[in-house]
């Protein structure tokens, strides 16, 4: 059994199906660890004020996060160290001087500027949420510091999870967000009831602490376990000159997302919630195909450009490509139709209302049409980082992040000075007569800058890697898109069928519905996408049958551990 256990625990994938299952089936287990914690938060707490802090308190920790830790992420460090190991990964020595050089360089920043913002939260809380009340402001102040440890633990665990990626130990990698999840679920179902928000937040460090401890002993076993060293700034200028429009990028959108959640705090109470929870929902699908292929694809697309096989590279995104409309086509449909189930099963109980259910349906079908988008882009981005350019996803991304803001405040004024299109949107999403849906101008806002983010890259990409070839996904498109909709269809009418048999008045019954529903729809969609011999089931069953977890690897002896 140990054998077994440290056998999958430095197992080596290599296929991007098959690394790409195995990621995103531990991103469909930490998933549901984040939707247990979010169901836990919803009937504990509930939409509110408490809350409302809890969430808006992770926006300064995020953006810290993003701003200063990308800085040495996975996808810029990974070339710069695949360059000084070779292609056969064996000259580790000038690789382990400079991790140790980011390492100290980011440790000294990070920690500097944390103790910086700390100081300063009083001041900047007030601009996170002006709509707050002063007792709000004060717990926000305070639940931010505490947090201000997690970028620096998740930071750190990011950049030595490049050696974790490189050597292809994707089920360490995989295991990181589930633990980080089990320390905030930690949180809520301990700290809180001493600690109030503050517990929490506890749960939170709790949980980067957990994320970066469990990335420690395998990156020790290859030598790559981080030190203090003296500092070469010449090559922290490459990585921050390479990393910089990338970070600039990812800032952009979370200060966008900063001033969504002060847009919101100045609505009803429990609007930063409920958009949150919504967010988080449709976050799901987006990490388990959007992040899973497009991680799962990196390396491959690194190395492809590195030896400048630009066949390898392209035929690599073509399939990749295919995969994520092969599975984010069927899930658009089935969770829009399903949405009042699936809401209702993650986040229902007393003190989370029906209101707040189709509230948070609504806010959940208007993000899900941005899966395809939001899934692309993240490849396409990664296919421009493994080229070594930045700069064009850079100036998209801004411009998009730019344009959220702007999308967010016209449709509040839209929705605010013409009701009738508010009327219209709430006839759509069948949410007439549910108060707050002046929110649902957020996810439209969110939804309308991820579908312009995915044109403007979709043509630069187009221009720079294609030429004169075609992606070619257009059959893929089609064959799953109808089978998508006679999924959608399915599963819609299945929907009567089941109220009959099921009784909606509680939890089990309105998952039984939902749950029947969505398999008979998916059994339909499986036999179009069969009688069209479609490309990526095949592939899928092959991946699935070949049993990779079951591959003969070399053990490392029990000394080296």
């Amino acid at each position: 059994m140990v054998k077994r256990i440290l056998t999958f625990f430095n197992k080596e994938f290599h296929g991007v199906n098959e690394a790409a299952l195995l990621l995103g089936g531990f991103a469909f287990v930490s998933q549901l660890l984040g939707l247990l914690r979010d169901r836990t938060l919803a009937h504990i707490i509930g939409p509110g004020p408490g809350l409302d802090i809890y969430y808006a308190a992770f926006r300064i920790p995020d953006f810290l996060y993003i701003s200063i830790a990308s800085l040495a992420s996975i996808t810029v460090l990974m070339p710069f160290l695949v360059e000084r190991m070779g292609s056969n990964l064996e000259n580790t020595e000038s690789a382990r001087r400079f991790l140790n050089n980011v390492f100290t360089a980011y440790m000294i920043f990070m920690v500097s500027i944390c103790i910086v913002v700390a100081l300063l939260m009083p001041y900047i809380a007030h601009y996170i949420a002006p709509g707050f009340t002063p007792w709000q402001i004060k717990s926000l102040i305070i639940t931010s510091r505490i947090m201000l440890f997690s970028p620096i633990f998740i930071g750190l665990s990011n950049l030595i999870g490049t050696i974790t990626q490189i050597y292809k130990n994707f089920f360490i990698f995989s295991l990181s967000p589930i633990l980080y999840n089990i320390g905030i679920l930690f949180g809520v179902f301990f700290f809180y009831r001493s600690f109030g928000v503050y517990g929490l937040a506890l749960g939170v460090i709790l949980g980067a602490l957990l994320y970066l401890l469990i990335q420690i002993p395998i990156v020790t076993r290859h030598g790559f376990f981080p030190k203090f060293s003296s500092i070469n700034w010449k090559e922290i200028w490459d990585v921050v000159k390479l990393s910089a429009p990338r970070t600039l990028a990812l800032s952009c959108n979370s200060l966008a997302f900063i001033v969504l959640i002060s847009i919101l705090s100045e609505l009803r109470p429990g609007s930063i919630s409920l958009f949150t929870f919504a967010y988080n929902i449709q976050s799901d699908p987006v990490a388990v195909i959007g992040i899973s292929y497009s991680v799962a694809a990196f390396p491959t697309l690194v190395q492809s450009f590195s030896v400048k096989d630009t066949n390898a590279f392209l035929t690599h995104i073509v399939k990749t490509s295919k995969q994520i409309l092969f599975w984010s086509l069927p899930a658009i449909t089935l969770i829009v139709v399903l949405r009042a189930q699936i809401v209702r099963v993650i986040l229902g109980s007393n003190t989370f209302s029906w209101s707040d259910t189709r509230l948070t349906a609504a806010s959940v079908a208007i993000f899900m049409v941005s899966l395809i988008t939001q899934s692309l882009v993240l490849l396409y981005v990664r296919g421009y980082y493994a080229a070594g350019n930045t700069k064009k996803p850079l100036l998209v991304n801004v411009f998009s992040s730019i344009m959220m803001i702007v999308f967010s405040y016209f449709f509040i004024d839209l929705f605010q000075t013409h009701p009738n299109t508010l009327l219209a949107l709430e006839s759509l999403l069948k949410v007439s007569g549910v108060d707050g849906t002046i929110m649902l101008a957020l996810p439209l806002a969110f939804t309308l800058s991820s579908v312009l983010n995915f044109f403007l890259i979709w043509i630069l990409f187009r221009k720079d890697f294609l030429k004169e070839s075609s992606l070619k996904i257009w059959p893929t498109f089609l064959e799953t898109g109808l089978a998508s909709i006679v999924m959608g269809v399915v599963a819609y009418g299945a929907l009567d069928i089941f109220d009959n048999i099921f009784s909606l008045n509680t939890g089990k019954g309105v998952f039984l519905q939902g749950f029947c529903s969505g398999i008979l729809g998916i059994i339909f969609g499986v036999c179009v996408l069969a009688l069209m011999k479609n490309e990526q089931l095949g592939e899928l069953m092959n991946a699935t049958g070949r049993k990779f977890w079951h591959r003969r690897i070399v053990i490392p002896e029990q000394k080296e551990l």
